[in-house]
């Protein structure tokens, strides 16, 4: 009956070291949980921001775009007035002398 007393002497000491570490152990879950929620806000915040600045570039891809087949159409045009301009034009007709071209290919004055 001795060790019985001692079993029921040790069993709230035991009961209370069980406790303290499961508390301990629920506070260090919450802890990370916390932190956890935390990193989770931080990111999504992150993503939500990069996601505007993507959408934002997008936008700005797409209005280049259509600058540069707006700009596509305009040489064209142009293209097309220049040859209209110089069809009846008697100079722009005439074949010019390869040094005079060679000059003007170079670019020299």
């Amino acid at each position: 009956m001795g060790k019985l007393k001692q079993i029921y002497r040790l069993s709230p000491i035991v009961l209370l070291v069980i406790a303290v570490f499961a508390s301990y152990s629920a506070y260090q879950c919450f802890q990370d949980e916390q932190t956890a929620k935390k990193q989770i806000t931080e990111l999504t915040s992150r993503l939500e921001k990069l996601q505007q600045i993507i959408e934002k570039n997008n936008q700005i891809i797409a209005q280049r775009e259509q600058e540069k087949a707006q700009d596509a159409i305009s040489i064209k045009q142009l293209h097309e007035q220049m040859k209209d301009a110089l069809k009846n034009n008697q100079c722009a007709n005439e074949i010019m002398p390869s040094n005079i071209s060679d000059w003007m290919r170079n670019g020299k004055n």
